[in-house]
């Protein structure tokens, strides 16, 4: 395995701009000649949750080590949050794509099969990136457009709306207290989708009380208006947060989450493989 951290503002001047503290953890498969001198892999730019208050180390590490594992490369991204705005957080995610992929070659890297991933409030920033890459919002990092294109989205119980089924914390930290109805409808998933949205792949459980499953079902509904292929798992049981949903994201080894729920990684990867034409 090849691991580095790279701190993004040491090659992007616009994040330098703001002394980005952003950096990204590269988890990539070593080469081996077993299997070939230059083998690409389908990779995946993880923004773990945290309400835009935090990133969270269960959605960070472990889910690394579970793509890793199903034959992806992953890297990690530690973004600006609070009392960090919008969109300081959004242009380090163009910044970490646009990074992966002037690398490619070093990583082992498939080049048109990277999908960025995020949870909860994560999923939130995964999900703006996805509708939002082609637009003057990123222009300040000066990177053609075709490097910022995302391939696929993966939305796992992602905070997708800032409408009446927000979770009112991470619309805060992101936009300020005085947030105004234009600006959280400007940054809510079902709002923002276009054909530009690359496949996306979600998941969910009916019984999140933090973040409710409408975020998931109005995200699939938009993406359905526009006939973006996309793959959504809705769980009848499990709260928020659930990471990889195993004892090894669980605090509480007596109080785990439904044995299914594990399937999700699974899914996931082999749907990541088939949008990178290896599944």
């Amino acid at each position: 395995m090849i691991y580095e951290r790279i701190y993004l503002k040491e090659h992007f001047a616009a994040l330098a701009e703001f002394d980005s503290p952003a950096y990204l953890d590269v988890y990539a498969p070593s080469q081996s000649p077993e299997l070939g001198d230059d083998r690409r892999y389908p990779s995946v730019l993880v923004c773990p949750g945290g309400g835009y208050g935090m990133t969270s180390d269960r959605e960070a590490e472990p889910i690394a080590f579970a793509l890793l594992g199903r034959g992806l490369g992953a890297f990690v991204l530690r973004y600006s949050v609070a009392p960090a705005r919008y969109p300081k957080a959004l242009l380090e995610v163009g910044a970490a794509m646009a990074y992966i992929r002037q690398n490619a070659e070093k990583y082992g890297v498939q080049e048109d099969a990277i999908s960025v991933m995020g949870f909860s409030a994560g999923g939130h920033l995964a999900g703006n990136y996805g509708t939002h890459w082609d637009r003057e919002v990123l222009d300040p990092l000066h990177v053609e457009k075709e490097f910022l294109r995302p391939n696929g989205l993966i939305l796992c119980y992602g905070v997708l709306s800032f409408g009446e089924m927000t979770h009112l914390g991470s619309v805060k930290n992101l936009l300020g207290p005085d947030a105004t109805e234009e600006q959280r409808k400007a940054l809510s998933f079902e709002h923002a989708v276009s054909e530009s949205t690359p496949p996306t792949f979600l998941w969910h459980t009916c019984t999140d009380k933090a973040v409710p499953v409408e975020n998931s079902l109005y995200a699939a509904e938009a993406l359905a208006k526009f006939q973006i292929p996309f793959e959504l798992h809705v769980y009848p049981e499990g709260g928020h947060g659930l990471s990889v949903a195993s004892w090894v994201t669980t605090r509480d080894e007596n109080n785990l989450p439904p044995k299914y729920l594990t399937k999700w990684i699974d899914d996931c990867a082999n749907w990541v493989l088939r949008n990178a034409g290896r599944g």
